[in-house]
């Protein structure tokens, strides 16, 4: 069994857990991710099962086309603003949460940066990862 990974937005109204292991772990250095989080890239663990996924309190989603073309839900907390979770509707089955987010930030292990093309020389990202100018297909 898999150790749970637990976690939420920063007042706490939004919760989540799940017993399943990441399957994706990444760096984002798309321009979307930049925006949405302020930064030069946003950090996530991709879930396989989004059912397994429990979230507790009641969330806010924003909707964006990305570039593949379909939709991509954003879900934030409507309190504090915190965003908490990424749904791809290319990809319906899975749920990948904010590294940030998670209450223990230690157990996020990056393998790969996507979208390094959009990557700022002022956001270095660790030159051990595997880099791709936009997302891995396969």
């Amino acid at each position: 069994m898999t150790k749970p990974y637990t976690g939420g937005c920063a007042c706490g109204a939004i919760r989540y857990e799940t017993q399943d292991a990441p399957i994706f772990e990444n760096h984002c250095q798309c321009r979307d991710c930049q925006r949405r989080s302020g930064t030069g890239h946003g950090s996530y663990l991709t879930f396989p099962n989004r059912a397994a996924v429990t979230i507790m309190g009641e969330t806010k989603t924003w909707r964006i086309v990305g570039d593949s073309g379909f939709e991509k839900g954003h879900g934030f907390c409507p309190t504090c603003g915190t965003p908490v979770y990424l749904t791809l509707d290319a990809m319906p089955e899975v749920i990948a949460v904010h590294a940030a987010s998670l209450d223990e930030p230690a157990l996020f292990d990056p393998k790969v940066v996507t979208y390094g093309a959009c990557g700022h020389a002022w956001d270095p990202m660790d030159p051990a990862l595997q880099l791709f100018a936009r997302t891995p297909s396969g």
